[in-house]
């Protein structure tokens, strides 16, 4: 997972409240369980027609929106299902940032699982954040510092203390336990002297 510190982009912004994580990545993308490839399937159903064509006025077709690392969204984002291929598809696409005035329990701890930092800040914020996307114009997030830059304005935000230590440096559920790999293999040691029929077993 790569570090998290400093983020710039013009920032993408979908205004609707209660955006699924069907609405993410609909049910007939949940195939595989490679993180890789599910970008071009994001928001499917709003971004492309019947016919498999892009729908030119959805944002994330636009210039300059379709490089945008940071969403803007309503509400409640990421309800519905707890499918880890909704965060999945937004760090393929190039998401790297979502800001909203809530998530969904689960898809907020899955985003910090794959290198993506949900904030959740005041409505009135994201508003105010809305109109330097319409501007085109971006906004900058330092994580270490907990801010968010929008012109000459600032708007801090709070974060778990240990997320943020694992998306700075890096780390998701596979790289904490590999952390712990000494330890790890200090107790098979003295497990197979005390009771080796238990790693005989295994």
């Amino acid at each position: 997972m790569e570090k998290f510190n400093n983020l710039k982009s013009i920032p993408s912004y979908l205004s609707l409240q209660n955006i699924d994580t069907d609405m993410i990545i609909p049910k007939q993308f949940l195939k595989t369980i490679k993180r890789t490839g599910l970008g071009k399937s994001l928001f499917y159903e709003m971004r492309y027609d019947e016919n498999g064509n892009k729908i030119s006025d959805f944002i994330l077709n636009k210039e300059p929106y379709n490089q945008s690392k940071i969403l803007l969204a309503g509400k409640n984002f990421g309800c519905g299902s707890s499918r880890e291929h909704a965060p999945w598809a937004l760090s393929d696409f190039g998401i790297k940032s979502v800001i909203s005035s809530s998530f969904a329990d689960i898809f907020y701890n899955n985003c910090f699982k794959n290198g993506i930092l949900p904030i959740k800040i005041n409505d009135k914020i994201v508003v105010e954040l809305a109109e330097y996307s319409k501007r085109k114009e971006e906004i900058e997030i330092n994580l270490q510092k907990q801010e968010i830059k929008y012109g000459n304005k600032v708007a801090r935000f709070e974060l778990d203390a240990f997320k943020k230590k694992c998306l700075m440096e890096g780390l998701d559920d596979i790289a904490l336990s590999m952390e712990k790999i000494s330890k790890i293999n200090d107790y098979e040691k003295r497990l197979r002297k005390t009771k080796p029929w238990v790693l005989n077993n295994a």
